[in-house]
């Protein structure tokens, strides 16, 4: 099987997915709060939130996984 193409298309998929995620982690007036998705909280962080940072972490873990097996793979 082809495993560096498949591979590296994974690669461009994880990393959209990845920059998609980060950019909804905007400040507050921005990201998902500023389109109104989460309601403003009075300290500590909103469930949507925290699940937010945990797909993130998930997806960041993934692409490094990735990006160490492609390394292998081009050796």
């Amino acid at each position: 099987m082809p495993w560096l193409q498949i591979s590296a298309v994974f690669h461009v998929l994880v990393s959209m997915a990845l920059v998609g995620l980060i950019l909804m982690h905007s400040g507050r007036d921005a990201g998902l709060g500023g389109m109104g998705f989460t309601p403003a909280s009075q300290g500590g962080t909103h469930i949507v939130e925290r699940n937010l940072t945990r797909l993130t972490v998930v997806v960041a873990v993934i692409f490094f996984a990735n990006t160490v097996a492609l390394f292998h793979l081009l050796k």
